[in-house]
């Protein structure tokens, strides 16, 4: 699939600006300030960049409890999550989510989500409206390897191959569900080997690589969107912080991380290529990191100054008035 110019600006600017945000909350969490659990997704870029650039405002997505990355890539605002992860009232879900429960429906961020393969069934539901309205809107979950041995997602694949939704399954499998290892918890050596047992196409693909990513996700997308059904997709990536913020990460080689970031890293490789190849240089790029350094910068800054929710508040937005 060919990209353009403003195509590749946005891919970069959407990877930079998770990169950021990411080392950012890291940095912040270590001072005390944040509250509750935080998952990061550093080092899995490309996976959201590449897939969410394939998706209009009225598609949707399920993410997981390590969602910063799907919801920056989906469209998010970044102030508003930044307020989110420091509980304050200004923050996408008025400070009462935190981190693992951002959402905003209003670009299809159906939610990150605290429990693992819960994402699953939530795209079925957007499928099936989807397929019932007679619309082309496409529906994606994420979920790692730890989630791919959810009984939830295994009935959500058979559910959406069942009734042919426009669903596409992406795994993110960054090799440890938590502390475990996926080679000693995943019965098979790919997940997307189990879509054969679905009916579906199953494909594995580098998360490192930006450009994988993106013609996998883009062939999965629009098959959905043609009415041709739901496919898995599985992404090997690897992710350069703990399994939460606080975790001594001793189930993992010394030098792992120190050598995905030297030679794995996404954001490294695609500014070689695309430099490389003459399709963007390198001012293009270091003007982007540039002011994703500034957004960020700000972003803390207005979620340091934010109020918090009051507690006149604590009982609202648990049911919906219809």
């Amino acid at each position: 699939m060919q990209l353009s110019k403003d195509d590749l600006l946005e891919a970069y600017r959407i990877m930079r600006t998770i990169r950021e945000f990411e080392e950012r909350v890291h940095t912040e969490f270590a001072t005390g300030s944040i509250p509750g659990f935080v998952h990061l997704y550093a080092g899995e870029e490309a996976c959201a960049a590449g897939v969410c650039l394939h998706l209009e405002n009225d598609d949707t997505i399920a993410s997981t409890h390590r969602g910063h990355g799907h919801c920056i890539a989906k469209g998010c605002d970044v102030d508003g999550m930044m307020a989110e992860i420091y509980g304050k009232a200004t923050g996408l879900c008025a400070g009462k989510g935190g981190s693992m429960h951002i959402a905003d429906l209003d670009v299809g961020m159906l939610g990150a989500n605290g429990i693992v393969g819960a994402g699953s069934p939530l795209i079925c539901g957007a499928g099936l409206a989807a397929k019932v309205k007679g619309t082309n809107n496409v529906a994606v979950a994420f979920f790692g390897d730890g989630g791919s041995n959810q009984g939830t997602t295994l009935e959500s694949l058979n559910l959406a191959k069942v009734w042919d939704l426009p669903c596409v399954f992406i795994c993110e499998n960054n090799g440890y569900a938590e502390a475990t290892a996926s080679k000693w918890s995943v019965s098979c050596d790919n997940v997307a080997d189990r879509a054969a047992g679905f009916g579906m196409p199953g494909v594995v693909v580098d998360g490192h690589d930006f450009f994988a990513v993106h013609e996998a996700a883009g062939e999965a997308i629009e098959r959905a969107r043609a009415g041709g059904g739901p496919s898995l997709v599985e992404l090997k990536v690897s992710r350069y912080f703990g399994h939460f913020e606080g975790d001594a990460q001793t189930y993992r080689p010394a030098d792992e991380v120190k050598n995905l970031r030297a030679n794995r890293d996404c954001l490294a490789l695609f500014r070689a290529r695309v430099t490389e190849t003459g399709q963007l240089e390198a001012a293009q790029l270091d003007a982007i990191d540039a002011e994703v350094g500034t957004l960020i910068d700000v972003s803390v800054e207005k979620a340091i100054a934010a109020a918090k929710p009051v507690a006149a508040e604590l009982m609202t937005d648990v049911y919906i008035s219809y």
